[in-house]
């Protein structure tokens, strides 16, 4: 059974840092890669996707509102990292970790939420002015 496990949430003040992990268990990895994503959401609004990362090519995209301040990387064990720099109150959200399979390094960047198969249970990340 997969299971993806998120942490590292808290509160923070504007201007701080915070790193998510994300634990993967029961998942098995090939060597063709999975693409592995951090997406949020806020109160009200639709899940965000803001970072991705491709296992077999360490290939990373950004969206746009954390291009710059968050770096997304994984371990030796496949655990998936947000490290999150420069936080602002707009980045208030619940994150989620989520992993796909059969998607290609092309297809990775970006890709939409519907995409992702398996998710974590998400946590709470909430930044103070």
């Amino acid at each position: 059974q997969v299971q993806l496990v998120e942490s590292g949430g808290g509160s923070v003040q504007a201007g701080g840092s915070l790193r998510l992990s994300c634990v993967v268990s029961g998942y098995t990895y090939t060597a063709s890669g999975v693409c592995m994503g951090w997406f949020r959401q806020a109160p009200g609004t639709q899940r965000e996707g803001i970072a991705t990362l491709y296992t077999a090519t360490r290939h990373t995209y950004y969206a746009d509102s954390v291009k710059g301040r968050f770096t997304i990387s994984q371990d030796n064990a496949k655990n998936l990292y947000l490290q999150m720099t420069s936080l602002k109150p707009e980045d208030t959200a619940m994150y989620y970790c989520a992993a796909a399979g059969g998607i290609d390094a092309v297809q990775c960047p970006g890709r939409q939420q519907t995409a992702f198969t398996y998710w974590g249970q998400g946590t709470q990340v909430t930044v103070s002015s």
